[in-house]
């Protein structure tokens, strides 16, 4: 369910899904958002009635300076900031216009280009999440924080709410036994809450690059980047149950925690 904030359109509920034992995720407990700079006053007023005890902020140092920091109900919830940092592609789509040149710059997003553009970028992003040390340090922290009842109602985001988020919501998703058809459909559903976001960023490269859509792989959910880390998780910890314990070093009370908070009895 969407929030319905005019400046943060991917903000929504993760509560709802249905678990392959028939239970349903609590909703009000626990959502998942892009960035929250642009809030409008309207806005702050609905995320106060979330009443929100925690906010995570995936965003690098970088992405934090260029966009802003979150604006916040105040008093307000907890911020976390737990930068997880690879590619920062808006900063190398900024860097490379800024420079001017021949319209030729993100040419190198391009499907055809040597190593598959951006999709092929895209996907060793998520396999990073699975296999970088540092990147699965700060999914653990995260993993830690949403299962402590004290944090709760929390809401984690990134810049856009795809990929950092989308992952994180995907693991949650996946300790809580929602089955992973319903999981990629909620990942995927960012593509519908950013449509007008997607479409503005490629109208302001219109003119100013030889092709402005090829920067839409980097900015759409797409399944094929989400089912890149499920593989990656089988190839380096056996499938996701290994993942979770060994790689986020998630014990049993830390999932039996995250079950009873985000769970319907």
């Amino acid at each position: 369910m969407t929030l319905r904030l005019s400046n943060a359109p991917n903000a929504r509920d993760l509560g709802g899904h249905l678990t392959g034992d028939g239970r349903r995720v609590r909703r009000h407990v626990l959502f998942r958002a892009d960035a929250l700079h642009r809030l409008s006053e309207a806005d702050l007023e609905v995320v106060a009635r979330l009443k929100l005890a925690c906010v995570i902020d995936f965003r690098s140092p970088a992405e934090v300076a260029r966009s802003g920091a979150d604006r916040l109900p105040v008093p307000g919830p907890r911020l976390v900031e737990l930068p997880i940092v690879d590619l920062d592609l808006f900063g190398v789509i900024t860097d490379a216009l800024s420079r001017g040149g021949d319209g030729t710059e993100l040419d190198f997003l391009r499907e055809d280009a040597p190593g598959g553009g951006a999709p092929a970028m895209m996907a060793k992003l998520y396999r990073r999440f699975v296999s970088d040390e540092t990147m699965r340090a700060a999914f653990a922290q995260a993993l830690r924080l949403v299962a402590t009842a004290e944090n709760l109602p929390l809401l984690f985001h990134c810049t856009v709410g795809k990929d950092r988020t989308g992952w994180l919501a995907a693991v949650v998703l996946t300790v809580l036994d929602v089955p992973r058809d319903v999981i990629v459909a909620d990942y995927v559903h960012t593509n519908e809450c950013s449509r007008e976001f997607v479409d503005l960023v490629v109208s302001l490269l219109d003119g100013r690059v030889s092709d402005p859509q090829v920067v839409v792989p980097t900015l759409e959910a797409r399944p094929a980047y989400l089912e890149a880390a499920f593989a990656e998780a089988d190839r380096v910890f056996g499938g996701m149950d290994g993942y979770v314990r060994e790689g986020l070093g998630a014990d049993d009370e830390l999932l039996e925690s995250l079950r009873a908070n985000l769970l319907e009895p």
